[in-house]
C-alpha cells in the first residue's frame, strides 16, 4: 500500500488578478500569502508537512475592478485529489496543475525508510547515478530534485535511491557584482551654450530630454549628477564650457576633475570626458577656441591624467552644407577644412599628435558619426579601466549598457560576460550542479538582458519558473525578465533537437525570403506574451554532465541574442519610450518565423565536438552570435 504524500510547500504563480488564496485540507484552512519579491506569486511552507490523505482545494478571491467593484464576487475553487497527484509527480516530488492562467505547484517530501538518514544541512549526500545513457543534450542522470523542496530535518530517513538535495546556493548573475561596483557610466560633457550637447546626449543614450541644466551661460552646475529614469545606467555632469571673458571656469573644471580622480570607488570616478566644440565657419565670424579652452588644452595632461578624453566637433552637417555651396564638385573640401580649422589648431596647442577627436552631427543622416563617437569612447574606456585576468571590467560594461545606438557593442559585452562564467564548459559546468536546467538558463537570460539595458520599467513577475533562486535580485521588474518571455524562449529552444519543419506556432509568411526578417509583413501580431506553453520535463530536471552537445543551452544563448537584436532594431528612434509587449511579441515572432532561426538550430543540431582540449561549445556559440550579415538579417 502506498504511503500517504507529505505536502511540504505550495506555490501559486501568475496570480496577479487574485486578491487572496486559501488552501483547505481535512477541514482545516491554510491561507496562502503573497510573496514580497513577486506580486503575482503566493507561497507557503508547511511545518510540519500536511498529509495528503484526502482531496485538497484552493479557494481564490479575485481583485475587484472598476466594473466589478459593486458586485458580489463568488470565490473560485479548484480541487486536487491524491489520485490526480500520484500518476503525475515529477520525479516523485513535484506536482503541477495549470488552472486558467494560474500555475499551482505542490512540493512533497520523499517517502522514508528505516536505516538511511539525511545528515544535517551542509553535509553532502552521495546520490546513486544509475546507468549512463548517452544522448544529444540528455543529462547523464535523469533524476532531479527541485531547488525549492523543503530541506528535511536531521535524522529523517530516506531510501537509498533518492538523489542528493539540489544545490540551494543562489545562482547569481555575473552582471550583479559588476553593476554593484559601477551601476552607471559617468561622463562629463564640456561645451559652451549652443554647441548641441543636449541633442548629442539624447541621441546616444536614448533619453527624451537630457537633464543638461540649460543652454544659457552661467547656469550649469558641474558637481550636480544628472540622471534620467529612461536610462538608469547613465550619470551626466555638465560644464558650461569656456565662455568669453569667463576664465574662471577653467579652475572650476580642473578642481572637479581632480576631485573625481581622488575617489576610491570606481563608480564615483570620472569615466570619460567629452570636450564639445562647434565647428566654426570663419566667414560667419566664428572661432573654435576661447582663451579658457586654450589654457585647458595646454594643461590637459596635468588636469585629466589618464581619464579618457575626446574632442567632439559638433554640427558637422552645418559644415557639409556650407561646403556644398562654396566648393561644389569637391567632396574632400569638408575634410580638408576640418583638418585645417579644427584638428590642427588643437594639435598645435597640445603638441600631442594622438589626441582623440571625432566630428559628429545629431541629424539622422549623420548617425554613423555618433556611432564613431560611441566606438571611440568604448575603446578608450576599455583601455583605461581593466580587470585582472582579462575579466570584464565594470566601467566598460556600464558604458556599453548606457549607449543605445550600437547593438554590436551590447552583443560583444554579452559574449565577454558569458565567457567569464556561465557560458564556459556548458556541458560539464560546476556552476550549475544541483540546479534545474530552467534555473541555469534563467541566470544566463538575466545576464544577457541586463547588458542590453532596454528601457523596460514595467511591473510583471520575475524568475525563470516564477521562483528561481536568483530572482530576488532582479529590480526593477521587467517584461524582458518576465516568466512569460523565459517560457517562450524555452519553447523556442525545444525545437533545436527536432528535425527542420514548418513552424507549428505561427504560419509562415509567403513574403519571407532568404535569411531576412521582414518585420513590416508580420503584423498583425497574434502571439500573446503570456502564451501558456507547456515545458518539457527536461526544463525541471537537475543539471548534470552532458554526454554530447548541450544543444538547448547553445540555442537559448543564440536565440535570445538574436531576438534582442531584432527588438533593438524595431525600437530604433523611440528608445526613450517604454518597451511594450507588442514590440517584444513582434521581435519574437519575427525570429521564430525566420530562416535565421531554422538555420541556427540546424547548425547547432549537427555540431559535434572534435576535441576536449578546448571549449569548442563556447567557440561555436561566440562564432554564431556575431554575424557579418547581421544588419541584413535584422533589417
Amino acid at each position: 500500500m502506498a504511503l500517504p504524500l507529505k505536502l511540504s510547500n505550495v506555490e501559486v504563480q501568475n496570480a496577479k488578478d487574485i486578491e487572496s488564496i486559501c488552501l483547505e485540507l481535512g477541514g482545516h484552512k491554510h491561507p496562502i500569502t503573497r510573496t514580497r519579491e513577486k506580486s503575482d506569486t503566493f507561497s507557503k511552507v508547511f511545518h510540519p508537512p500536511l498529509t495528503l490523505d484526502s482531496a485538497l482545494s484552493f479557494s481564490t478571491s479575485r481583485k475587484k475592478s472598476l466594473f466589478t467593484r459593486f458586485r458580489r464576487a463568488d470565490p473560485e475553487t479548484v480541487t486536487i485529489r491524491p489520485d490526480d497527484v500520484l500518476p503525475n509527480l515529477l520525479d516523485g516530488l513535484e506536482y503541477w496543475r495549470v488552472w486558467g492562467h494560474v500555475s499551482i505547484k505542490l512540493v512533497f517530501l520523499p517517502h522514508t525508510q528505516p536505516g538511511v538518514t539525511i545528515p544535517s544541512a551542509g553535509t553532502p549526500v552521495p546520490a546513486k547515478l544509475g546507468d549512463l545513457q548517452p544522448a544529444i543534450e540528455q543529462p547523464i542522470v535523469n533524476q532531479s530534485t527541485s531547488t525549492h523542496d523543503a530541506v528535511p530535518s536531521a535524522n529523517t530517513t530516506v531510501p537509498d535511491n533518492i538523489p542528493a538535495p539540489a544545490n540551494r546556493e543562489r545562482l547569481r548573475p555575473t552582471t550583479e557584482d559588476l553593476i554593484k561596483q559601477c551601476p552607471r557610466f559617468r561622463v562629463l560633457v564640456i561645451g559652451k551654450s549652443g554647441v548641441g550637447k543636449s541633442t548629442l546626449i539624447n541621441r546616444i543614450f536614448g533619453v527624451e530630454t537630457a537633464s543638461v541644466a540649460t543652454d544659457r551661460p552661467g547656469e550649469a552646475d558641474i558637481d550636480k549628477e544628472y540622471t534620467s529614469p529612461q536610462n538608469d545606467r547613465l550619470i551626466l555632469h555638465d560644464s558650461k564650457g569656456f565662455e568669453p571673458a569667463d576664465g574662471g571656469n577653467y579652475d572650476t573644471v580642473k578642481s572637479f576633475i581632480q576631485k573625481r580622480k581622488r575617489e576610491t570607488d570606481i563608480k564615483d570616478q570620472l569615466h570619460a570626458v567629452w570636450l564639445c566644440f562647434q565647428i566654426p565657419i570663419p566667414t560667419y565670424g566664428e572661432r573654435l577656441l576661447e582663451d579658457g579652452a586654450e589654457t585647458f588644452f595646454k594643461m590637459r595632461k596635468d588636469v585629466l591624467g589618464n581619464t579618457p578624453t575626446i574632442v567632439v566637433f559638433t554640427k558637422h552637417d552645418r559644415l557639409m552644407t556650407f561646403m556644398r555651396q562654396k566648393r561644389r564638385g569637391d567632396p574632400e573640401a569638408g575634410q580638408r577644412y576640418l583638418q585645417e580649422y579644427c584638428i590642427q589648431p588643437i594639435l598645435d596647442f597640445t603638441g600631442d599628435k594622438t589626441i582623440a577627436h571625432v566630428a559628429v552631427s545629431s541629424k539622422p543622416k549623420y548617425e554613423q558619426s555618433l556611432e564613431g563617437l560611441i566606438r571611440l569612447t568604448q575603446e578608450m574606456v576599455s583601455s583605461s579601466f581593466t580587470s585582472p585576468g582579462n575579466q570584464v571590467s565594470p566601467v566598460p560594461l556600464a558604458a556599453a549598457g548606457a549607449q543605445r545606438m550600437l547593438p554590436t557593442l551590447k552583443v560583444d559585452l554579452s559574449i565577454d560576460v558569458g565567457k567569464q562564467r556561465y557560458w564556459r564548459a556548458l556541458g560539464s559546468s560546476a556552476n550549475f550542479r544541483g540546479h534545474t536546467i530552467q534555473d541555469c538558463l534563467g541566470v544566463i537570460h538575466t545576464d544577457i538582458v541586463t547588458v542590453w539595458n532596454f528601457y523596460d520599467p514595467c511591473e510583471v513577475s520575475v524568475g525563470a519558473s516564477g521562483s528561481g533562486p536568483y530572482c530576488d535580485v532582479l529590480t526593477p521588474l521587467q517584461y524582458l525578465n518576465s516568466e512569460e518571455l523565459r517560457k517562450m524562449m524555452m519553447h523556442m529552444v525545444e525545437r533545436v533537437d527536432a528535425a527542420a519543419e514548418s513552424n507549428p506556432l505561427v504560419p509562415r509568411s509567403e513574403t519571407l525570403a532568404g535569411n531576412s526578417v521582414p518585420l513590416v509583413a508580420l503584423a498583425p501580431v497574434i502571439l500573446p506574451l503570456n502564451a501558456c506553453f507547456v515545458l518539457g520535463k527536461w526544463a525541471r530536471e537537475s543539471y548534470q554532465r552532458f554526454r554530447g552537445v548541450p544543444t538547448k543551452f547553445m540555442a537559448y544563448i543564440v536565440d535570445l541574442t538574436h531576438v534582442l537584436e531584432i527588438l533593438f532594431s524595431l525600437t530604433a528612434g523611440m528608445r526613450a519610450k517604454k518597451l511594450t509587449r507588442t514590440a517584444i511579441k513582434l521581435a519574437y515572432k519575427a525570429y521564430y518565423q525566420s530562416e535565421w532561426m531554422r538555420n541556427s538550430h540546424t547548425d547547432i543540431r549537427f555540431f559535434q565536438c572534435s576535441s576536449t582540449a578546448r571549449d569548442e561549445v563556447l567557440q561555436k556559440i561566440t562564432s554564431m552570435i556575431p554575424s557579418s550579415d547581421r544588419e541584413t538579417r535584422v533589417s
